[in-house]
């Protein structure tokens, strides 16, 4: 088997659905499998798979498993040289998968390489992120890298500055769509399962790049990417704590109990200031009273949570 197409699906049957539509054609030059992995669907996603895909393969998992422990599950039961992990809310381009596969047959240095991604208006979609690092991280809390998005100084983890227009090794690929030489992840591992959902792309991208594999950004193919195809049905206040000990989980693994503590005051300014900013907004702009109190759950949860888990984060690296 040259390549294995995993896919992690939850409760997002129209988009997967197209998603496995726009795969019907690729890799005409070689051997392909495609596999879903459904997480409990409870939309019909699975009963639409094996109706209209019959060719593809469908594992059931009965329970939510998250995003680490689903595509995991996909990688050990594939069986191709090359694996392609995508999100359910992609469409492939023509020729993308022979593409990358090609350039991953020239340079076998390379460990892990991704699309252009774009957005359904055919915009480009920032894709490739820096590594986290406080300043960084204090750039996005302070909106610096939303306000001088043209800036390297100043852009944050996102790489706003790139327009994505030529190959460039970077240090984060989004998880939306990966293409993995399965000899790296014989070296480097599978995806970390103890991050449940957020993070564990940047985590499992700067193992690759440890182990001394290159992670490459490929424009010449393409996909479109629809964005929180299944996120977007999760409620904002499990969403935004669950990235948050993500968050936390991945400095505690790679920068230690400081730079796991530096990070959670970094994280507790930012709350506490967009918490007063979402409390006076709540006053002073009537119609916007749900929105500002949705936002004020989400922050309190937040800092909630930082207070009762950060010990253990910062101490042992695990919820």
């Amino acid at each position: 088997m040259d390549i294995s197409i995993v896919i992690l699906s939850w409760n997002d049957r129209q988009h997967l659905e197209e998603c496995l539509e726009s795969l019907s054609h690729c890799a005409r030059s070689r051997t392909v499998e495609i596999i879903v992995v459904d997480n409990a669907s409870t939309d019909g996603s699975p009963e639409m798979v094996a109706a209209r895909f019959p060719e593809v393969r469908l594992i059931q998992t009965g329970e939510n498993l998250g995003f680490a422990r689903g595509n995991n599950m996909g990688i050990n039961a594939s069986q191709g040289k090359y694996i392609g992990l995508l999100n359910s809310d992609i469409k492939v381009g023509a020729g993308c998968v022979d593409i990358l596969v090609d350039y991953l047959e020239r340079h076998p240095d390379i460990g892990m390489i991704g699309p252009r991604i774009l957005n359904v208006d055919m915009t480009h979609q920032s894709s490739c992120r820096s590594f986290p690092n406080l300043w960084n991280n204090i750039c996005s809390a302070t909106g610096m890298a939303s306000a001088f998005k043209g800036s390297r100084l100043f852009s944050g983890e996102h790489m706003f500055y790139f327009k994505g227009d030529r190959i460039r090794d970077v240090d984060v690929l989004v998880g939306c769509f990966w293409m993995v030489r399965r000899e790296a992840i014989n070296k480097f591992g599978l995806l970390d399962e103890g991050f449940f959902m957020y993070a564990e792309d940047v985590d499992w991208c700067k193992r690759c790049r440890d182990a001394g594999w290159r992670v490459v950004f490929f424009p010449e193919a393409q996909a479109i990417h629809y964005r929180g195809g299944s996120s977007a049905k999760q409620d904002p206040v499990w969403v935004a704590v669950t990235q948050q000990r993500s968050i936390l989980r991945y400095w505690q693994k790679h920068h230690g109990a400081i730079g796991c503590f530096n990070m959670s005051c970094l994280i507790f300014v930012h709350k506490v200031i967009r918490l007063g900013t979402a409390s006076i907004s709540r006053l002073v702009q009537p119609s916007r009273r749900k929105e500002s109190g949705v936002r004020i759950q989400v922050f309190r949860a937040c800092l909630r949570s930082l207070f009762s888990k950060n010990r253990i984060e910062c101490s042992q690296g695990t919820d």
